[in-house]
């Protein structure tokens, strides 16, 4: 028997709404609608999920999706042991089963032969054939699929199939304007607004590097750590150039713009 209460989220994420995405969710979960989230990394989509299953009181089950990973890894398998064979539910299953929002993040790292699994869960039929138990799960009343990418990294050989994305409701996400984005870097680390506007106005400059020598520019989370660190005692200079900009690039020119940028902001 599977224990539910580890799936629900004790304590309510923070999170800040840029629109009506609260709202939209809302609706599409009353309708038990599937949903995509798509946005760059690190702008908060998986904690917009985990603020929606804390905000509607539903169990969730999150998978980290990976080119490894296989429909059994999704649905199941049967396993040894010492008296034989048992079926294990994967977390697809056990979120049919229960009732769970199922969240597969980053769902186009996965093969696309994997995700055709999802696809009987997100139609009229919402069910879930478990083909080598012999079994057809009915998804609970409360079951609902959420899955989420990042189009910039979109390829045609990293991409959901039209079959699969025309099944879907979508969201898009971006990072927050500046000045919300700043509240949400102090409100999550505790440092003063001023200082949280500094670290975003070096993140705006490293975006509107993308597409010229970045392939993506600095994320929410990365603004987050850095403020972490200064918070720590660590000079802002040094923060930065840790946790903004040598986790992003190794090209030197790029680093070096993005230095002087630093320097300019926190220019003593």
């Amino acid at each position: 028997m599977t224990d539910i209460q580890q799936f629900f989220i004790k304590q309510e994420p923070f999170y800040e709404a840029q629109q009506d995405e609260v709202a939209l969710y809302e609706a599409a979960y009353a309708e038990r609608l599937p949903v995509m989230v798509k946005g760059p990394t690190g702008c908060g989509k998986s904690r917009f999920v985990e603020y929606m299953a804390w905000k509607l009181g539903k169990p969730l089950i999150t998978v980290a999706c990976n080119e490894d990973m296989t429909a059994s890894d999704l649905v199941g398998r049967y396993l040894l042991d010492a008296d034989g064979t048992r079926w294990l539910d994967g977390p697809l299953t056990t979120a049919a089963r229960i009732g769970a929002i199922c969240y597969l993040d980053e769902v186009v790292e996965a093969r696309q032969d994997t995700t055709v699994v999802i696809h009987p869960l997100t139609d009229h039929r919402r069910t879930l054939p478990l083909d080598k138990k012999g079994e057809l799960i009915e998804a609970h009343e409360d079951f609902q699929l959420v899955i989420s990418y990042n189009p910039g990294y979109q390829s045609l050989m990293k991409d959901l199939k039209q079959s699969t994305k025309q099944r879907f409701t979508g969201l898009d996400f971006d990072y927050a304007h500046p000045e919300l984005e700043a509240a949400i870097v102090a409100r999550e680390t505790g440092i003063d607004e001023q200082l949280a506007g500094q670290l975003v106005d070096v993140g705006q400059t490293a975006r509107n590097l993308k597409g010229h020598g970045l392939d993506e520019g600095i994320s929410t989370r990365l603004l987050v750590y850095a403020a972490q660190l200064i918070k720590r005692g660590i000079a802002p200079r040094s923060a930065c150039r840790m946790a903004l900009v040598r986790p992003i690039t190794d090209d030197a020119d790029i680093r070096s713009t993005l230095d002087h940028a630093i320097d300019s902001v926190f220019d003593a």
